[in-house]
């Protein structure tokens, strides 16, 4: 240990203005690397990338000009480049086989803020899990969601893009599909009528001339009724139950009964079977 010290000691006597040199420089260096950060962080504020783009790129570019500026420092000291590099790729690759999840995550990412499946604000389904929310927040690695419940679902990057993600506000609205059950003596004219006096009060409904009413199948107890229409995509909710709600009075007051799962006997005279 000694002898360790004062060879280290005599390098430094021997190197001590290069050392201070590089000290200097990597000072500097750092403090321009901060400088130009935040000119590029000003001038993206004004364009319309995404803040998860601007925050990632931000990231990348402040990294990278201080790998360039201790690699600048270590080259004053006299220390080989290219053997500085060639060290550093090593113990990357041995440090990647460790973070091959991370690395999938940070790729992820990357592919989410060039190609754009979702952007913040978004309200996307990970057909993976079935976890479905409002996307708030796009980092490097993960994808935050908030659901209807308040509650934060983070979901790692890698995750989204190896399996299929639904977008169901891509488009702005969103079709709302609704059953109802009606027993199977009832007058469909009227049912058909009452659904449509839903559709025309309700303030939810987008371009009503095209809401469909249609028998969807047959229940064991009740003719299955079906209605679409669109609603605006952030509405989607707020229109669900408030349609729910007006189903239920405009059917009381057409006097339609909402069938429920029930079994009818019937006994045969002269005999004990049911």
């Amino acid at each position: 240990m000694e002898a360790y010290l004062e060879k280290l000691l005599a390098w430094s006597a021997d190197r001590l203005r290069d050392l201070l040199i590089a000290l200097i420089f990597i000072w500097i260096g750092l403090k321009v690397a901060r400088l130009i950060v935040k000119g590029i962080a000003k001038t993206m504020e004004r364009s319309k990338l995404e803040p998860g783009v601007v925050h990632f790129l931000l990231s990348l570019l402040r990294w990278l000009l201080y790998f360039i500026v201790f690699i600048s420092g270590a080259s004053i000291l006299g220390f080989e480049v290219t053997s500085l590099v060639t060290l550093l790729g090593t113990g990357g690759l041995a440090v990647g086989f460790g973070l091959q999840g991370s690395l999938a995550n940070l790729a992820g990412g990357i592919l989410i803020m060039i190609l754009k499946p979702f952007q913040v604000g978004d309200y996307i389904l990970e057909t993976d899990k079935n976890c479905e929310g409002t996307v708030t927040n796009i980092d490097i690695f993960y994808t935050k969601l908030r659901t209807i419940e308040k509650k934060q679902i983070v979901i790692p990057n890698g995750n989204i893009m190896n399996h299929a993600i639904v977008n169901l506000t891509a488009e702005g609205v969103r079709r709302l599909n609704i059953k109802v059950g009606v027993p199977y003596d009832s007058d469909l004219k009227k049912v058909r009528d009452a659904l449509q006096q839903v559709i025309s009060d309700s303030a939810y409904m987008q371009d009503t001339d095209q809401a469909q009413i249609f028998v969807d199948s047959f229940g064991e107890s009740a003719i299955i009724m079906g209605l679409r229409c669109d609603v605006k995509a952030e509405q989607y909710f707020p229109a669900l139950w408030d349609t729910n709600e007006r189903i239920i009075s405009t059917f009381s007051s057409y006097g339609i009964a909402i069938p429920y799962k029930q079994v009818d006997l019937h006994f045969k005279e002269g005999g004990n079977n049911l």
